[in-house]
């Protein structure tokens, strides 16, 4: 049976996963505590990897080379970037970028050194998987819809898309349109996936990134991202994940 990485930035993310779980072992290590167990009929290791590039990509690494994952999947909130994107809509990653890598002159802006490449890829099948999986979820989880509703969001969607990844909560319009002057295809931003790429890309390990927009990385950023962290991550978390296992 495969084993899959289950990676959230808060505890908000994967708290509710992790209470899920069944057949529990808690394996301590650099200051994460994983959770291995029986999450809807799979095996997982569940994770609270901290914010940002470094807490994610040290977590990852983990995973991979103690645990023995066969895939990834990274699932939190992100600040949405690109016009569609509204508050309550998923995101799955195709293409990661960091947003904040610069070594010029000595190679061009967002390569990440010694490899060539300005993003890494998410795995294609499981970008599919994901993205079928969430279709279902939106369309069959009518209390979830409502309680959105009552704080007006409606009709959420889900986007595939590119994500840029930085050590920077993106909080005002000119953050926001910077990452969008070098990568404009972005659809939202975060502080984990492009590392856990990264990582993954080294590996030969599988990835999916999910991300639900919480704000759209304006100047209310903080209150929205707050408020939606708080009332909604933890449904979409395991609501997401619940559907993607059924497709195993």
């Amino acid at each position: 049976m495969s084993l899959i990485g289950i990676m959230g930035a808060m505890p908000e993310e994967i708290n509710k996963i992790i209470d899920q779980l069944t057949d529990i072992q808690i394996i301590e290590r650099g200051s994460r505590k994983y959770y291995k167990g029986i999450l809807f009929g799979q095996q997982v290791v569940a994770v609270f990897s901290r914010w940002g590039k470094v807490a994610a990509a040290t977590t990852a690494t983990n995973l991979i080379l103690e645990f023995g994952v066969t895939q990834i999947i990274f699932t939190g909130v992100a600040g949405g970037l690109a016009s569609e994107a509204a508050i309550g809509d998923i995101v799955v990653g195709v293409r990661l970028y960091q947003h904040d890598m610069d070594a010029r002159p000595l190679m061009p802006r967002l390569e990440i050194p010694l490899t060539g490449k300005d993003a890494f890829h998410s795995s294609d099948s499981l970008v599919t998987r994901m993205g079928n999986a969430i279709e279902e979820f939106l369309k069959n989880n009518e209390p979830h819809l409502s309680r959105l509703r009552e704080s007006n969001i409606h009709q959420p969607k889900l986007i595939v898309g590119d994500i840029a990844s930085g050590d920077l909560f993106i909080s005002s319009p000119k953050m926001k349109n910077a990452i969008l002057k070098n990568i404009p295809s972005a659809v939202c931003a975060e502080m984990e996936g492009g590392a856990v790429a990264q990582v993954c890309d080294d590996y030969n390990v599988p990835l999916v990134v999910v991300r639900i927009i919480s704000d759209t990385a304006d100047d209310n950023a903080h209150i929205n991202a707050i408020d939606f962290i708080n009332n909604f991550a933890a449904d979409y978390s395991i609501g997401i994940i619940k559907h993607y296992f059924m497709t195993l």
